[in-house]
């Protein structure tokens, strides 16, 4: 039976409510290591956990090939038909669309053709992304995203500063979606890095993407005192090395390991200026370590004075840093539950009405 869509939000319960059908689709996925793919992996086992079925329509089904500049991120070529099929078959009770790219605009498309709703999600700064990318000015990528996002029921957002970027580009249906940590995971009593052994301290550490758009140059370039730590690969890693022979590259880690990194580092250093959220962040400050960035997009909605500093004077930001209380962080850290945002990501679903499924649900020829 599907549920019914009303001018407010669906209330599915403390615990996610009776099994529902979801379809998900989205370009990023395994084996892209990044926070999109975390969040929306983590949203769909807790939504399984909780007894929902959740199909998702991927790169890994179909032909795909390499970004051009980012070989590490797959783009999948199909037709919009094709991704028609796929919803066909999962018969969900609501579609959300994640991203904005082949997979994401091919949904849209089918959506729209069928009269049949859907949300969206705005993960990433996308035109500051491709400036950093292209060199071309952001305001020339706004209105693909205007265009994109425009028909939805819903665009999930993660803080306040992008719920108010996107207001001042007309677009206004907005919902907030927040994130999480895996608690049982990244805590203080992480076991301590064989390769931390003899560093010298401070050890100031960045976790994520190596990739131009995360601005990790200006991190490594600056002149703090003290041992800098990079976990993660990307297209970037080589360059970076090669100039900052100093550094320590430390490639992908994950799980307790990477958790380790964190609790026994003492300052993450986030010199993102793209982020929507920073899914790092809140990871580092559940571990028991305080996080210097930029006064941002990002940090400006997660931190406060008491687990981090911001300053566009990067080196001043990470002397501050140092000076936080590590319990907490970790007590702030730990604030942030994946069933929490999950339950969140559930009540901004646009529910389809009976005939709106039945359009979805007749799949188009092959």
């Amino acid at each position: 039976m599907p549920l019914s869509r009303t001018a407010g939000h669906v209330d599915y319960g403390p615990y996610g409510g009776a099994p529902r059908t979801i379809a998900i689709v989205t370009d990023a996925w395994y084996p892209q290591t990044n926070g999109v793919v975390r969040t929306l992996s983590t949203t769909c086992d807790v939504l399984r956990r909780w007894g929902h079925d959740v199909s998702v329509i991927s790169p890994q089904k179909y032909h795909s090939v390499p970004a051009p500049t980012y070989p590490e991120i797959r783009l999948a070529m199909t037709l919009p038909g094709a991704v028609g099929r796929e919803l066909a078959r999962s018969k969900p009770e609501a579609v959300h669309i994640a991203t904005e790219g082949p997979l994401g605009f091919a949904a849209r498309r089918y959506c729209l053709g069928r009269g049949v709703p859907f949300t969206t999600a705005y993960h990433t700064q996308f035109p500051e992304y491709f400036s950093r990318r292209t060199r071309m000015p952001a305001k020339y990528f706004w209105p693909y995203i205007r265009w994109f996002h425009r028909p939805a029921q819903r665009i999930m957002v993660a803080t306040e500063t992008i719920r108010a970027q996107l207001r001042e580009q007309g677009l206004t249906q907005l919902s907030h979606w927040s994130r999480g940590v895996d608690l049982a995971c990244f805590s203080p009593d992480a076991p301590r890095p064989r390769e931390y052994g003899g560093l010298v301290g401070p050890i100031l550490l960045y976790v994520g993407r190596v990739a131009v758009e995360k601005n990790i140059e200006a991190f490594l370039a600056c002149d703090h005192p003290g041992t800098k730590v990079v976990v993660g690969d990307g297209p970037s890693r080589a360059q970076l090395a090669a100039k900052f022979p100093q550094a320590l590259f430390m490639g992908k880690r994950t799980g307790r390991e990477l958790a380790g990194f964190y609790a026994h580092a003492d300052a993450f250093v986030f010199p993102s200026r793209t982020d929507t959220f920073g899914l790092v962040m809140i990871e580092a400050l559940a571990c028991g370590t305080p996080v210097a960035a930029y006064q941002v997009p990002g940090p400006l909605d997660v931190l406060t004075s008491e687990v981090g500093a911001m300053n566009e004077d990067l080196r001043r930001a990470i002397g501050a840093a140092l000076t936080r209380d590590r319990a907490a962080c970790a007590s702030f850290g730990a604030q942030f539950s994946w069933d929490a945002a999950t339950r969140q990501f559930l009540s901004g679903l646009a529910p389809l009405q009976e005939q709106e499924a039945l359009s979805l649900q007749a799949a188009p020829a092959l």
